[in-house]
């Protein structure tokens, strides 16, 4: 399936722009909700948190414990912390803004 996205970059555009414009959190919860199964949400929250955490210095084995997610996923996280587009830190200072 991933082959079958990277060969389609108008559909990720579109769905790209689908979710900038998008303007409360009650738009964004009823459009995930209408677009992703209650597993791919919940995958979607986990790497959020798991991200947090790693952000905050938490360990893996703390980690495993609050979140439930494997070390793999962790580690996959962890790489794009360091190794990414920097959009966490990107959302986290935004949410940090809101508060």
């Amino acid at each position: 399936m991933q082959r079958y996205y990277k060969n389609n970059d108008e559909f990720l555009s579109q769905l790209y722009k689908a979710i900038a414009c998008l303007k409360t959190e009650e738009e964004c919860k009823a459009f995930f909700e209408d677009l992703c199964t209650y597993q791919e949400l919940g995958s979607f929250a986990q790497r959020l948190q798991v991200a947090k955490m790693l952000n905050e210095k938490y360990v893996y084995n703390d980690i495993v414990k609050k979140t439930g997610a494997s070390t793999a996923t962790i580690s996959r996280v962890n790489r794009s912390l360091h190794d990414g587009n920097k959009s966490y830190d990107i959302v986290f200072e935004r949410l940090e803004e809101k508060k």
